[in-house]
């Protein structure tokens, strides 16, 4: 409840209404299931909130709402949120003077609620609307869950009595109706009693305060009297007829339960009997495999061992044929190693050829090098002794040098000492001009001898030029020289050692080749006669398999025989036991149809009792329509009888008016009313 408080609160706060304390105080209060909301003044917000708090599953089983002052509006709210409710049993809409919009309302409910027992509309205005009315009843008609309606005080006349009963001749959950304080009249009140001639299934009407007349009211007592006396003979044959197929179910199940017992005896010696056939089936079938065993094994046997006489010939075959495969490659290898000695002296001819050919090649560079070594020596000489003759002649030319600048000196000394002895300037003239003219002669050898020092001296060094360029020269052709025989013995060595290494790679790889197929060529003989051992071997093993298979066939046969004798004594057993069960079965045949015939009896009784069954509802169902017969001549004298009454009241009313009129006329005609209509 607590949840709906606060759901009632939350959706008043988002429609932007303020929630109604007395309604939260219910809500939030411990109601046991049950929501009074009687005499509280519900407001359209309010309304609108609870209407969306009532679909689906709200906890509540009672809905009070007596004396609310709903509007068409707030009640259309209501009834749409409890259309699709499944908890709410009983509904109070008392003194809320519901129109035509709330009666509508309340006839979709009824048309779509499926939970509310009571329903409570005394006090308000269905009956003055007559369309509303009509909305109403239809929802009523096609109700199966309402069991008491209240309808007092609502204003219904005649036309809604008979809407209503309408409804009734279809509805048939309806147990009681209270109509009290309306009216419906005379009209109304013959179209309910009519429509209780369909319906069985109210019980209680209420229609004191309708001006409906005594008879009516005494045939409506009647025929609820009727309905009760129905329902309650219903009952008593229902539990009767319960009863009985109980009875009939209980005997059923006891002879079920003895065919059952007696079938499942049946059924556990066929089992036991199936067992034994079955164990001596599988017996006879174990029996029969092992012989199909050792059949089969002693065709395998026979077939391996024609198999090993076929594999052995063919291992003769193919060690006869391995023989002259052996001849074969005998004479094969002989001719190949007598080729390959051939092939292998022709190599080392050719390789001993080569290696005298590289011989003498090396020797002739040998040779030519030891030229190349002596030219170089000689060449080495002769730079030698150019630079001896260099170095000479440097000499030469110092001492020549020397020599002239000593002469040099002298004559300069000489010519410095003639001078110091001259005399004065005029005389001195003289003398020095025939000095100069004396010493011309050695001037003149003195720059001879000057131009031929120089002379030589160039001389000296263009030849020191040319002997060096010679001498570089020799020095380069000294080196290529030097360089190429290098380069030429090295290229021998080269050419002799991979010659040599070639020689001996070919000669290592014929040797391993025929090697190899020496080696093979053994192998190939041994595995021929392992293999020729071998098949020897697993023929005698065959030969002794066979004569041990022999032995153990002639065994099995034995065997077989005694097992087929062990056959035969179980086959008279069994059928010894099939003729003792067969015995036994026809006895338990009997006692079979003994306890069928027992049953057919029960069976018949029990189609008796169902007769019985059958007449009593018969006869009660005669009794019924008897009633009901005599209820309807009832009904019509009492028609008849209301009829006379009627015309009496009637006759009474026109007496009462016409002793009136002469009253009337009597007062009118004495004085003292003359005298009253003169005041």
């Amino acid at each position: 409840m607590e949840q709906l408080g606060r759901e009632y609160a939350r959706l008043c706060a988002a429609a932007g209404a303020a929630p109604q304390e007395a309604v939260l105080r219910r809500l939030r209060g411990p109601g046991g299931g049950r929501l009074d909301l009687a005499a509280q003044s519900l407001s359209l917000p309010t309304c609108s909130a609870l209407g969306r708090l009532l679909p689906g599953a709200a906890p509540l089983a009672a809905l009070a709402l007596g004396d609310c002052g709903l509007s068409e509006e707030g009640v259309r709210l209501l009834l749409n949120g409890l259309c699709t409710n499944t908890t709410v049993k009983s509904l109070d809409l008392k003194g809320n003077n519901l129109r035509t919009t709330g009666a509508e309302a309340l006839g979709k409910l009824l048309r779509q609620n499926k939970s509310i027992r009571s329903l409570t509309l005394e006090w308000n205005s269905l009956g003055m609307w007559e369309e509303g009315f009509s909305f109403f009843c239809q929802g009523l008609r096609a109700n199966n869950f309402l069991q008491r309606l209240d309808l007092r005080n609502n204003q219904i006349n005649h036309q809604g009595a008979g809407e209503l009963a309408m409804a009734l001749t279809q509805n048939t959950s309806l147990q009681e109706l209270d109509l009290r304080w309306n009216n419906i009249g005379l009209l109304g009140g013959r179209a309910l009693l009519n429509c209780l001639h369909s319906n069985k299934t109210l019980k209680r009407l209420e229609l004191a305060g309708n001006n409906v007349p005594g008879d009516i009211l005494k045939a409506v007592e009647q025929a609820l009297d009727h309905n009760q006396d129905r329902e309650t003979i219903l009952s008593e044959a229902q539990n009767q007829v319960n009863i009985l197929s109980k009875e009939v179910l209980s005997l059923k199940d006891e002879k079920n339960k003895q065919f059952m017992d007696f079938v499942d005896t049946v059924d556990k010696q066929k089992e036991e009997r199936a067992r034994s056939e079955k164990m001596s089936a599988a017996r006879v079938s174990q029996l029969q495999e092992a012989l199909d065993e050792q059949y089969s094994i002693m065709n395998s046997l026979k077939t391996k061992l024609q198999m090993t006489e076929a594999a052995l010939t063919l291992s003769e075959q193919k060690v006869h044929t391995l023989g002259e495969l052996l001849s074969a490659m005998k004479q094969e290898q002989n001719s190949v190693a007598e080729s390959h000695f051939r092939e292998l002296q022709q190599q080392k001819q050719e390789g001993a050829d080569r290696e005298s050919k590289l011989l003498h090649d090396l020797s002739a560079a040998s040779e030519k090098n030891l030229l190349l070594r002596n030219q170089v020596d000689e060449l080495e000489r002769k730079c030698k002794v150019q630079q001896d003759q260099l170095f000479q002649v440097k000499q030469d030319l110092t001492n020549t040098t020397a020599e002239l600048k000593l002469r040099a000196v002298e004559a300069e000394g000489e010519w410095g000492s003639r001078n110091s002895l001259g005399t004065p300037v005029i005389g001195i003239i003289v003398p020095s001009q025939a000095a100069e003219e004396k010493g011309l002669p050695e001037c003149e050898k003195v720059d001879r001898v000057a131009q031929q020092m120089e002379a030589s001296e160039r001389s000296m060094h263009d030849r020191i030029q040319r002997l060096e360029a010679i001498r570089i020269s020799l020095d380069e052709e000294l080196s290529q020289a030097k360089a190429a025989a290098l380069a030429e013995r090295g290229r021998a060595e080269e050419e002799l050692i991979k010659v040599r290494s070639q020689a001996r790679l070919e000669e290592q790889q014929r040797l391993e080749h025929l090697e190899e197929k020496l080696r093979l060529m053994t192998e190939s003989r041994d595995e021929a006669q392992n293999c020729c051992l071998k098949q020897k071997e697993m023929v005698a093993e065959a030969q002794a398999k066979a004569k041990q298979l022999s032995l153990y066939a002639d065994g099995l046969k034995r065997r077989l025989e005694e097992l087929q004798q062990h056959v035969d004594r179980k086959e008279e057993e069994k059928v010894t036991e099939l003729n003792k069960v067969k015995v036994e079965l026809q006895e338990q045949i009997g006692h079979l149809e003994a306890e069928r015939t027992a049953q057919d009896g029960l069976r018949e009784k029990i189609a008796a009792l169902e007769r019985q069954l059958k007449a009593l509802s018969s006869n009660h169902r005669e009794a019924l329509l008897d009633k009901e017969g005599e209820i309807s001549l009832l009904l019509e004298k009492l028609r008849m009888k209301e009829a006379e009454i009627s015309r009496m009241r009637e006759e009474e009313a026109q007496r009462a008016s016409f002793l009136q009129n002469a009253i009337m006329a009597y007062v009118q005609g004495s004085p003292l009313g003359t005298h009253s209509s003169r005041k």
